[in-house]
């Protein structure tokens, strides 16, 4: 079984190992191994309908195209959301830090010298 449906299945569940889950969905597993699983999954719905989903598909290489795919959309979503936010970001301009140093300065000065004017 590849490891992106090894990945797929540990995010799953937390109480059966992801070996134990491969089995059971090849069809592998002793009839006390299956009820033992599917009772700990019988807890859970989210759970139950991963697995039942995961049964409804035959074709395992059909299984990992989906992940393929997925993986390939969540990779474009992510990427797409990170470059909106890098344009939005504001980036490091040591001119702009410069000249809002030398607007305050003057500022300062500025009012230094018209408030030592009025009180002459």
């Amino acid at each position: 079984m590849s490891q992106n449906l090894k990945d797929i299945l540990s995010n799953l569940s937390t109480d059966i190992d992801q070996e134990t889950l491969l089995l059971y969905l090849q069809g592998k597993l002793s009839e006390a191994q299956k009820n033992e699983v599917e009772s700990k999954l019988m807890n859970d719905d989210f759970e139950n309908d991963a697995v039942e989903g995961l049964e409804a598909i035959k074709d395992k290489e059909q299984i990992q195209y989906m992940v393929d795919m997925l993986n390939r959309d969540l990779k474009k979503k992510t990427e797409k959301k990170k470059k909106l936010k890098e344009k939005m970001k504001l980036k490091d301009q040591p001119w702009l830090y410069i000249s809002v140093l030398i607007i305050i300065l003057l500022i300062v000065l500025s009012y230094i010298v018209i408030h030592r004017l009025l009180n002459k």
